[in-house]
């Protein structure tokens, strides 16, 4: 069964740092593609970052030379770290891999950043 377990969420204060961390297990391929995506309560998911195997990344706007994307294809692993974060950043943070028509999805992790 494929799990993708996500950590490193947390309270942080606005203009602080956090490295979010996502780790696949039960699987015997590689993901095609790996990313990040964040929901606030009352509001669709929206995409943060998205990395496919290749080393191709798409950043939103709203954290382009903020937040970096990296995966480590071997571990299919994927991290988010998170500089200059703002009280708009605050959501549950959530992981995805996605493999042909298939998209596995992390439990996700809290992210509340302060003012």
């Amino acid at each position: 069964q494929v799990q993708l377990v996500e950590s490193g969420g947390g309270l942080v204060q606005a203009g602080g740092s956090l490295r979010l961390s996502c780790a696949a297990s039960g699987i015997t391929f590689s993901f095609n593609a790996m990313g990040w995506y964040r929901q606030e309560p009352g509001k669709q998911r929206e995409l943060v970052a998205t990395m496919t195997s290749g080393g191709s990344t798409n950043y939103a706007d709203s954290v382009k030379g903020r937040f970096t994307i990296s995966r480590d294809n071997a571990k299919n692993t994927v991290y988010l770290q998170m500089n200059s974060l703002k009280p708009e950043d605050t959501a549950v943070y959530y992981c995805r891999g996605d493999y042909g028509p298939y998209r596995y999805w992390g439990q996700g992790t809290q992210v509340t950043v302060s003012s």
